[in-house]
């Protein structure tokens, strides 16, 4: 979310920053199949055997060597480790993300003021044992706060957050700006870092590239990018979540192929996995597995270089996405598991409703507006990821593209090269990647701060934030942020979302399923999330 006085999100400075060089996530998630994975973990003792005390192998289809810190990283593998080591004073359902009491004692009763009061969990330790006190919680939501770090946190909140008060050791106070009652379920990104640890000098390095030290369920035991990470029950833990598993290794097997192998057969060397193709869904099915969607916010988008003739004028951006028949898409390129883009937001959405521009498929409206914007004989070059659901997606495009005249090339390369080439200010017509938000959190406001703003990094790559219609856009959006009235602010979200939908600067095309597959004789608790990464905390062995 952007601070009112113009914190994005995801600021202006570099995607590769948060996510690493392979650990995209939120920003730009699911499969990276196409990049290269690191050496395999010679640790793998999951297997299926072992019983009660076996070591639980989980597969993860993205790189664990993007940032551990947890008020910068949008890498999928950290964040969700994080999610396993650190607590918030309050956490949220993986899924429904619904607030509880994690660190802190309970969820205040009354959201409605600008002071909500937390007194933390009585003998809470962090795993060195050292207690968990209120200037840890200082500590680390001044960090986030702080306008000369720039934290990716801080663009969560900055704009309602005014500051952080100890009261006593064990009690803190949090002084919003203005009533806000969605940031509750914010809470769980500010994850309690033992001051004592992380105030020290290069302790903030040694975060980013994978010292991890909290007061969750498991510790971290070892760390090795681009292997593995293993854990282990943290005894002391005394909070709600209590660790059903003595020991996990979080397996990171960027590569499709070798990753649905782990968990296929009779000799399985893991129990669950994320990020499964859609291909591989029946054949794992056919072996025993589970496998199930989780549907979100994950979303192939067009972002076009506003500063590059056509691409300045709406009509043609229109006219590019009218052309696509994603019904075709979603059928070939994802096997079902996807909708069409109605809105910005995912159907399923508290805040969702059709936006008053909707793209369904008619190259003969195509073909209009760009015979009214005065454009002939164009030729694309969409730069796109090479994660392996877009490429999939990409003929689809191209073929809807040459239909109505426009003649497309494709362009699919290593997801650092397409960002340096962002953060390089390359030319370039349009790009094609994945997103998904639902990382961080479930509400609108977060979600389309975290792509619209005035210095927001994604604006920056569209070269759109100095538009008339931006600034408006970005005025509406603040003003929807500090809406006291939930009806109404969920009314002013839709209207600028109706903004952003027939602006077409930055705009999904298709909503897709994540898919996550387990085996249901070894592991229950499951579900499968809407966006990358596991979260174990209520699962356990059968």
């Amino acid at each position: 979310m952007r601070d009112v006085t113009d914190t994005p999100a995801l600021h202006r400075r570099s995607f590769l920053k948060y996510t690493g060089a392979l650990g995209a996530a939120a920003a730009l998630s699911s499969s990276l199949a196409a990049c290269s994975s690191g050496p395999e973990s010679t640790n793998d003792t999951g297997g299926s055997g072992g019983g009660k005390n076996a070591t639980l192998t989980a597969v993860i289809g993205y790189g664990n060597d993007g940032s551990w810190d947890p008020t910068q990283t949008a890498s999928a593998f950290s964040m969700a480790a994080n999610n396993h080591i650190y607590e918030g004073l309050l956490d949220t359902d993986p899924i429904s993300r619904e607030p509880y009491a994690a660190l802190a004692t309970a969820v205040p009763a009354d959201l409605s003021g600008t002071s909500w009061k937390f007194t933390l969990r009585a003998g809470a330790t962090f795993h060195d044992g050292k207690p968990v006190t209120a200037d840890d919680v200082v500590f680390v939501y001044e960090r986030i706060l702080d306008p000369k770090t720039q934290t990716l946190a801080k663009g969560f909140f900055a704009s309602w957050l005014k500051k952080v008060r100890k009261i006593d050791a064990q009690n803190v106070e949090l002084v919003l700006k203005f009533p806000f009652p969605e940031g509750i379920s914010r809470l769980t990104l500010a994850k309690i870092m033992p001051k004592h640890v992380f105030s020290q000098p290069g302790a903030w390095d040694d975060a980013i590239k994978g010292k991890a030290v909290g007061s969750g369920p498991y510790r971290q035991t070892a760390h090795h990018p681009k292997s593995n990470t293993t854990f282990e029950a943290f005894a002391a833990y005394n909070g709600p979540r209590k660790a059903a598993f003595k020991k996990m290794n979080w397996l990171t097997i960027v590569d499709a192929a070798p990753r649905v192998a782990k968990i296929s057969g009779a000799s399985a060397g893991a129990q669950i996995a994320d990020n499964i193709p859609y291909a591989n869904i029946q054949q794992l099915r056919k072996g025993g597995m589970s496998v199930q969607g989780g549907a979100g916010m994950n979303n192939l988008f067009l972002m076009f270089n506003t500063q590059h003739k056509p691409f300045d004028d709406v009509r043609v951006r229109q006219a590019l996405h009218y052309a696509i028949d994603t019904g075709k898409m979603v059928e070939v390129a994802l096997k079902g598991h996807g909708k069409p883009s109605s809105s910005f937001l995912n159907e399923g959405n508290p805040s969702y409703r059709p936006a008053k521009t909707v793209y369904t498929y008619d190259p003969e409206k195509a073909k209009k507006l760009l015979k009214e914007a005065g454009v002939k004989g164009l030729k694309v070059e969409i730069l796109s990821v090479n994660v392996s659901w877009i490429v999939d997606c990409l003929p689809t495009i191209k073929a809807s593209w040459d239909a109505i005249g426009v003649e497309t090339t494709l362009s699919p390369q290593e997801t650092t090269a397409v960002f340096t080439k962002m953060d390089q200010k390359q030319d370039y017509q349009v790009v094609a990647a994945a997103s998904n938000p639902n990382q961080f959190g479930l509400d609108a406001d977060l979600i389309m701060h975290y792509n619209y703003g005035p210095q927001n990094l994604w604006m920056g790559y569209a070269r759109w934030a100095g538009n008339s219609v931006a600034k408006k856009l970005f005025k509406d959006m603040d003003l929807a942020t500090q809406e006291p009235d939930a009806d109404k602010k969920k009314t002013m979200i839709q209207d600028y979302i109706d903004v952003v939908a027939e602006q077409a600067v930055l705009y999904p095309v298709v909503h897709n399923e994540l898919m996550t597959a387990w085996d249901p004789t070894r592991l229950t608790g499951i579900r499968a999330q809407p966006y990358p990464g596991i979260n174990l905390l209520q699962a356990k062995w059968v």
